[in-house]
């Protein structure tokens, strides 16, 4: 299955979800709808994040299994905690 688009290719704006259907039953559910907000990080991010939640937090053992030093991943976690409030400020100003 294909990796859901994040952005527009032309213009890079966030795209919404207009329609969404299970295979199973053959249901549809149309209407404007936004991605959720981890969705929208970049697929980086989204790795990070997962690594982090089975690391337990832990980001001594990630700087271990990623092979950085600690400050480097503490610097990449900062990174995206930005992202998630650039985000939320966004979202915000469009209610």
């Amino acid at each position: 299955m294909k990796i859901l688009p994040k952005q527009c290719p032309s213009c890079h704006n966030l795209l919404s979800v207009e329609r969404l259907h299970c295979e199973n039953c053959v249901t549809n559910i149309e209407g404007m709808y936004e991605l959720p907000l981890l969705s929208r990080l970049d697929d980086e991010a989204q790795q990070f994040i997962l690594s982090f939640v089975k690391n337990s937090g832990s980001l001594k053992k990630m700087a271990k299994e990623l092979g950085m030093s600690y400050p480097t991943v503490r610097n990449m976690l900062n990174d995206i905690i930005i992202q998630i409030q650039e985000l939320e400020q966004k979202q915000q100003e469009h209610e």
